[in-house]
């Protein structure tokens, strides 16, 4: 049986339901879809994604990423992503396994294996190629809920492994980065915080350049290097993304939605939503019901 045979084997047995399923590995889910769904918008956390089969589409701003068994997808801050499943059928579904990348266990082995630095601010979305050892980590981390006795004393150890592995790999100035609170990346993580925090309220660059410590000018470069966006631009996607919530969860009308989220002009509101999620409020919201029912 070749690796990925085994890597789909063990995700297949392991999520039996379409959706997205804690596990017995701390930090780990797994996912599974049987057909391809609709464009979902969510923020994806500091973390890993390995497909054992299948592929999903990203789009984060203007760029889109397919990743699928060849590649794997790091998100290296908290980034609000449309995602779509865009490869699966009910004897092939979409099967992934997702790693969170917000752990002291990574800080403490980048801290043992620095990397060089000096290059260029790595983007905060980032297509990297699986290697064989990578695969072989990731086989051997999650074949351990096979044997749930062994969780205890071999999943720190399975989990340092791939944590290493993506270190010492392509991937690894950006998983190097994660870790640097103080890198140009660490600055940047800090005010993607904030925004999420405050993203109903008006605010000023300048304002935020003051949290990451840059100069306007430098701290709007750096910001669009990893987000693919700008400030204002990431903070109408979060405000997007709730409003969406807000319409298909809590039954809001798209009047009221663009209130809670920090627009106090309707049409302003509407011509921006449907630049983001290509229809009208009311439209998309309906949509969305249907799909996700």
């Amino acid at each position: 049986m070749s690796q990925i045979d085994l890597f789909r084997n063990v995700i297949a047995r392991h999520a039996l339901a379409d959706g997205t399923f804690e596990c017995a590995l701390p930090g780990v889910k797994l996912i599974r879809y049987s057909a391809p769904t609709m464009p979902m918008p969510v923020i994806y956390e500091p973390t890993v994604c390995f497909v054992a089969q299948g592929c999903k589409r990203a789009s984060l701003g203007t760029s889109v990423f397919h990743y699928d068994p060849a590649s794997y997808l790091v998100a290296s801050v908290g980034l609000p992503v449309v995602g779509t499943v865009v490869e699966a059928t009910s004897e092939h579904p979409y099967l992934c396994l997702q790693l969170d990348l917000n752990s002291p266990e990574l800080a403490e082995l980048a801290l043992k294996h620095p990397r060089q630095g000096g290059g260029a601010v790595p983007a905060g979305l980032t297509l990297n190629e699986m290697t064989s050892g990578l695969l072989d980590a990731v086989i051997r981390l999650v074949t351990l809920l096979d044997t749930p006795d062994d969780l205890e004393a071999l999943g720190p150890l399975a989990v340092r492994e791939v944590f290493y592995r993506l270190l010492s790999g392509p991937s690894g100035d950006v998983i190097y980065a994660i870790t640097q609170s103080d890198s140009r990346h660490g600055q940047i993580a800090r005010t993607i915080l904030w925004i999420r925090a405050h993203f109903k309220e008006v605010f000023r660059i300048d304002d935020i350049a003051k949290i990451a410590g840059m100069s306007r000018s430098t701290f709007h470069d750096h910001f669009k290097a990893i987000t693919a966006m700008s400030p204002l631009e990431f903070r109408n996607q979060l405000r997007m993304q709730e409003a969406r919530r807000l319409m298909v969860s809590d039954g809001l009308d798209a009047a009221s939605a663009g209130y809670q989220v920090g627009y106090d002009s309707p049409s302003q509101f509407s011509r921006d939503y449907s630049r983001i999620f290509g229809a009208a409020p009311a439209k998309d919201a309906s949509r969305f019901r249907l799909a996700t029912k």
